[in-house]
């Protein structure tokens, strides 16, 4: 595969040794030109025609009519460029996706998850993009975490549209219930078991902690979970489980003792997001991990209050488990193509007040405005995008001042490689500890290294 990432890289340079020198041409003649041609910024002269993916889908009205006027904004800035846009929910399905990729079908600009993005750059199926970004105003101020996904052997294929990092969301009113300081959320996770064993304590069926045991969830909570101890799933080289440490013993000890001793995880068990969202939402769950996109959720899905919830970073804060998403582009895209889709990314992406930043727009549109992700900047336009945040706010940001002060602090972690198959297999072990009282956690973590080493090893 590597050999057809060059073999198309080649093209690609080949291909501007036609690039007209001046007049209005069309992007098929963009493939005429010198080098330096191609490194220079888009002439306005060409017409160039892109498809981006990732449209909201009609169903999602306000975020479609945004992404519509998006366009005609960029247009009427570009008037050269044509935004051809492809709407698909989910914008990356499993299904097609690996298909898509594989036969050149995709977008000139595709949407990609961060956890993907590695392995399309392995494969030869991203375009080298790193000459044409030193145009872009805030590239030097995007957070380095964020840009390291889309790179691969020092050279770039993608921009980050959005990012999330897990933390500890907890229901406020029952804390103050609980004779607990809601502005002063847990911070180790012996702190969580002290809080959930007092919340639980309120009885009427009210559980102080929940966590996720089935449908892969549980293994990819189990993940966040050794993060923030410190503690990995596999080893750095990505070829053996490193979870049967120290770190793991802590994590189902924890989840152990909280279960069985004190009481404070409710009987029912093999919970999923599906299950944990309306607990959280009718008052009877003080707190579970998650990220700050769930708030919306559990208010416009489960009727839940804005005002009840409150974020915090991840408890002991050694590390925390991120995702997100962002954009690479077509290997097949002409260099022209290529910086019609980047000028088209920091519009709609990297602008604070633009696109996805347009806040008060959002607030217009009556959509949540203060939650403290995405958080893709660093420097000035951090700044600046905070304060149009705070000026639009119609949430209440002071809730989220832990997370939006602690999260920066902690390290930011990736999911493991062949995550659903080692997420599968984790799952097994977190639902064992929380329905058997009896569950020997030394055996299961030892087992659950074996497959996952199994696993490792057929990957390579």
């Amino acid at each position: 595969m590597k050999a057809r990432h060059l073999a198309v890289l080649v093209a690609g340079v080949t291909a501007l040794a036609n690039v007209a020198a001046c007049g209005t041409s069309s992007s098929n003649d963009n493939d005429k030109g010198s080098k330096a041609a191609n490194i220079a910024p888009l002439d306005p002269n060409t017409k160039v025609s892109i498809t981006v993916g990732c449209q909201p889908p009609k169903s999602s009205k306000v975020l479609r009519t945004e992404w519509n006027n998006d366009v005609t904004a960029f247009q009427q800035l570009h008037p050269n460029i044509t935004i051809v846009s492809k709407d698909a929910f989910p914008c990356e399905d499993p299904k097609t996706f690996t298909a898509k990729l594989a036969g050149g079908q995709m977008e000139n600009v595709y949407y990609v998850y961060l956890t993907d993005a590695k392995n399309i750059i392995a494969n030869g199926q991203a375009a080298d993009i790193t000459k044409y970004v030193s145009g872009v105003k805030n590239y030097g101020s995007l957070q380095p975490q964020l840009l390291n996904v889309f790179k691969g052997g020092g050279k770039l294929y993608g921009l980050p549209k959005t990012n999330y990092s897990m933390g500890l969301l907890y229901n406020r009113k029952l804390f103050q219930q609980a004779g607990l300081n809601p502005d002063q959320p847990p911070t180790t996770w012996a702190e969580v078991q002290a809080d959930a064993k007092k919340i639980s304590a309120l009885g009427n069926g009210i559980v102080g902690y929940a966590d996720y045991s089935a449908g892969n969830q549980g293994g990819w909570h189990f993940t966040a979970e050794m993060y923030s101890q410190g503690g990995d799933i596999v080893t750095p080289d990505g070829k053996k489980a490193a979870f049967n440490s120290p770190q793991g013993h802590a994590v189902l000890q924890n989840l152990q003792q909280m279960r069985w001793t004190d009481n404070s995880m409710g009987a029912k068990q093999l919970l999923q997001i599906a299950d944990v969202q309306p607990m959280m939402a009718s008052g009877k769950l003080g707190m579970y991990l998650s990220a700050p996109d769930n708030i919306p959720t559990i208010k416009d899905q489960f009727q839940g209050k804005f005002e009840d919830y409150g974020l915090a970073p991840m408890p002991n804060g050694q590390g925390t488990l991120i995702g997100g998403d962002g954009y690479m582009f077509n290997p097949k895209s002409s260099p022209d193509q290529i910086k019609a889709g980047i000028l088209w990314l920091e519009f709609e992406n990297l602008t604070p007040g633009k696109g996805q930043f347009d806040w008060a727009q959002k607030k217009i549109d009556k959509q949540p405005v203060g939650l403290p992700q995405p958080n893709i900047f660093t420097g000035a336009p951090a700044a600046e995008e905070l304060q149009i945040r705070k000026q639009n706010s119609n949430l209440p940001v002071d809730n989220y001042k832990a997370f939006a002060d602690g999260d920066p602090k902690v390290k930011y972690r990736l999911e493991p490689p062949q995550a659903q198959q080692i997420y599968a297999v984790l799952d097994g072990v977190v639902s064992s500890v929380l329905t058997n009282r009896n569950a020997d956690v030394n055996s299961l973590l030892s087992k659950a290294e074996t497959k996952v080493n199994g696993i490792l090893a057929n990957a390579e």
